[in-house]
């Protein structure tokens, strides 16, 4: 009966227990008046818009920019010469990061390429090499604890009191507990462990050798995986203790870091890219101004000289030929502004270039490109330039880091395609003490918890394998199936790569051949049109022709200059592009890759760590696993194709031979090729 009241009791307890806690969401909150009146806070400060409490970064030399060019005279302004050479160097100066046109930096930051992506890619806590190697560091672990216990014992006290002395009503004890240990993991995937365990007891336990009593020892632990995680490559790949398809060992982080390095490349190739192009826009701008310009000036003397032909009463100066000159006139104006400050002109690309080199928007100087820009005919080494785009370029280079870790991931899925198979073997030395540390007693052997540890008589040792999977392996084969998808995808993407280079590369030579073509047509037609607006401006101040021929010969003068220069700096850019594509772009502009400094720490760790290496006297009977890379690389070496630089297009005003042919267009060569794609930029 006692037994049913009491689990009615519980019953209840319980029933009230859910009542009050778990069926409260049952019940339906209403808001008073009052409340619903009442400004929340929620409202008025929680959703706030707040400003952050960061100092600014801003340069001073960015906070004290003169004010912005508008329709300011060029001419008026202090120039400062720049090379193309120099500027790249500037950019790269002043490039923590890697800038593009456009907005992109303040809208979407988290894109940006900067030159500390490597060192984070390198120094990441979860996948990056350091994090990697840290799974085989040796780990120490410590306790200390105090505890009293005080616990009832059920058990019925006897009447009798002799009996009663041996019995308690509670047991209680003060204790303490001390553990120390450390253990390292070793490449093969063993686990070595040592551990020395002291526990204190002061209970109130009748009929011990010691009121107080302290036991503990020493142990000695090797755990070796047989199967599932076992071997170097294993450990090298996929870590230590690593899940399934999970795969974070020192080769993957490694090759993570060596990806990044190619994406901060690819980084730094872009950013060149992008200040050559706007080095030779400026350029053109300066020179389709110029363009602008004289033909403005060009319409003012024809505009004046109809004037005074107006003035004598002479045919010439007729009023529809005064309202054409100045029409003209004023379209030359328009476009003089228009190349001065419209979208594409001569301030726009000034501070475009500005922006790529780190300079703030203005500073009283006005940049100038002087490079002398490439005239002559260039011809490449197809076969030569194509083996150097498929294996030069940074992008199949990082395509074969992906490869190479898939084939990684491949070999980890099936080590881990394994039941979990370990042997541990265990020793330990224990003893007992009444005290922890004290002299030696020849009569006692358990006066001291070390004394008696020592002595050694008391040894245990444990020995055996632990085994352990899940049937059927299934996990473990979905892991195997998807490395080998993975793998299949990187080498198709990697065969892809390759087709779409050798397309690119073969319309980047087409390019070449487009704009030199252009060039020397646009160069031909420049001194044509100057040779008719000298021999129209003959006949009109004859009055042999209508001052209409010579307002268009002047047009297409102006025209064809801004032609000529246009397919001027698009050769050049053909250029440019040509080297990208072939991968020789930075050593086209003489620019190099290389790791930053060590601290002087790690030169003087890595000189006497080298004292205690030697070269081995056999190395042919060394195995070693298949290695992940081939080497060092350098990017910005020279490559295999070569190219011959033509004359210029100063010597190619001689008429075609003939109307039916266009062989003497073509540039002779000379007898000796460039070396070096560094030959381009005189």
């Amino acid at each position: 009966m006692r037994t049913l009241r009491n689990k009615k009791i519980l019953t209840w307890l319980c029933l009230g227990l859910v009542a009050s806690s778990g069926c409260t969401n049952l019940k339906k909150f209403t808001f008073s008046d009052s409340w619903q009146s009442a400004p929340s806070y929620h409202a008025t400060v929680g959703t706030q818009i707040e400003y952050p409490n960061v100092k600014s970064c801003l340069s001073p030399s960015v906070v004290a920019t003169p004010q912005p060019l508008s329709l300011e005279n060029p001419a008026d302004l202090p120039t400062q010469e720049l090379l193309l050479a120099d500027a790249i160097q500037l950019a790269m100066t002043h490039s923590d990061i890697l800038r593009s046109l456009g907005g992109s930096v303040v809208q979407t930051p988290a894109i940006i390429s900067s030159k500390y992506d490597p060192a984070l890619v390198e120094s990441n806590p979860l996948g990056g090499v350091e994090a990697a190697l840290s799974a085989f560091d040796a780990q120490v672990t410590s306790q200390l604890f105090w505890q009293v216990n005080n616990r009832p014992n059920n058990v019925a006290v006897s009447t009798n009191p002799i009996l009663q002395q041996f019995q308690r009503q509670a047991f209680q004890e003060t204790a303490a507990q001390f553990n120390y240990g450390i253990s390292k993991r070793t490449a093969t995937g063993a686990t070595f462990a040592a551990r020395h365990n002291i526990r204190y007891s002061a209970p109130n336990t009748p009929n011990q050798l010691f009121g107080t009593s302290y036991t503990g020892g020493f142990e000695a632990e090797y755990r070796q995986p047989l199967l599932q995680g076992a071997g170097i490559d294993f450990n090298r790949i996929a870590g230590p203790n690593s899940l399934v398809g999970q795969y974070n060992g020192v080769l993957i982080a490694r090759i993570n870091t060596d990806i990044s390095l190619a994406d901060f490349e690819n980084g730094i190739i872009a950013f060149i890219n992008d200040v050559e192009a706007a080095y030779w826009e400026l350029f053109f701008a300066y020179h389709n101004l110029e363009a602008q310009v004289a033909g403005r000036n060009t319409a003012l003397v024809t505009w004046q000289r109809v004037k005074e032909l107006q003035k004598a009463g002479s045919k010439g100066g007729e009023a529809a030929a005064d309202a054409q000159a100045r029409s003209q006139y004023y379209q030359f104006e328009v476009a003089v502004k228009e190349a001065l400050t419209g979208a594409n002109g001569l301030y726009t690309a000034e501070q475009n270039l500005r922006y790529l080199l780190g300079l703030p928007p203005t500073d009283g100087n006005l940049l100038k490109p002087v490079s002398d820009p490439m005239e002559g005919e260039v011809v490449f080494e197809w076969d030569a330039a194509l083996r150097d785009a498929l294996t030069r370029r940074v992008e199949i280079r990082r395509q074969k880091w992906n490869i190479s870790r898939r084939e990684l991931e491949m070999i980890a899925a099936r080590l881990n395609r394994r039941p979990t198979l370990d042997f541990l073997g265990q020793y330990r030395y224990v003893g007992l003490g009444d005290s922890l540390i004290e002299s030696r007693d020849p009569n006692n052997s358990f006066n001291s918890l070390y004394q008696n540890i020592f002595e050694g008589d008391y040894q245990e040792w444990q020995a055996g394998v632990e085994l352990g999977y899940p049937v059927g392996l299934r996990q473990a084969g979905a892991a195997v199936a998807n490395a080998r998808w993975n793998l299949a995808r990187e080498q198709s993407l990697l065969q892809e790569q390759e087709l779409r280079i050798s397309h690119d590369l073969s319309s980047a030579a087409r390019r070449i051949s487009r704009a030199f073509t252009l060039m020397e047509s646009n160069f031909n037609r420049q001194r044509a049109d100057a040779d008719q607006v000298e021999a129209l401006q003959a006949r009109y101040e004859a009055g042999l022709d209508n001052i209409n021929f010579l307002l268009q010969a002047q047009q297409q003068l102006a025209a064809s200059q801004t032609a000529y220069f246009r397919s001027l700096v698009d050769y050049q850019l053909a250029l440019r592009d040509f080297h990208r594509e072939k991968g020789s772009l930075l050593n086209y502009n003489r620019v190099g890759l290389s790791e930053g400094a060590w601290p002087a720490a790690a030169y003087q760790d890595a000189a006497e760590r080298g004292r205690f290496f030697a070269p081995r006297s056999n190395p042919e009977d060394v195995e070693v696993p298949c290695p992940v890379s081939d080497g060092c690389f350098d990017p910005a070496q020279v490559g295999n194709s070569s190219m011959a630089v033509g004359f210029p297009l100063s010597n190619l005003a001689a008429p075609p031979a003939s109307s039916e042919t266009n062989e003497s267009l073509a540039v002779p060569q000379p007898q000796a090729a460039a070396d070096s794609p560094a030959n381009l930029v005189k």
